[in-house]
């Protein structure tokens, strides 16, 4: 991935959930993107970041002209994994 930077989205954005994700994570995705969100653009393709919040990672696509968010995926963040997974 490329270089962190911050970006916020307007509050008129609508956000698409391709892959029927939790309600608290689409809620908590619009938060964060709405107050100014760590994202790390995709160097491979245009308009795709990661968004980084303290326990998940959303993968998204931000198309250019568009008030529309689409969510594609989402996975634990290094951190909350690194917490869970100590040997006995």
């Amino acid at each position: 991935m490329g270089e962190t930077m911050v970006l916020r989205w307007g509050s008129g954005m609508q956000i698409e959930d391709l892959r029927n994700h939790p309600q608290e994570a689409i809620i908590s995705l619009k938060k964060l993107l709405s107050n100014g969100a760590r994202v790390t653009p995709d160097p491979k393709r245009l308009g795709f970041y990661e968004v980084e919040s303290g326990s998940l990672v959303y993968y998204i696509f931000a198309p250019p002209s568009a008030q529309k968010i689409i969510l594609l995926a989402t996975w634990p963040h290094e951190s909350a994994l690194a917490g869970c997974c100590h040997a006995a």
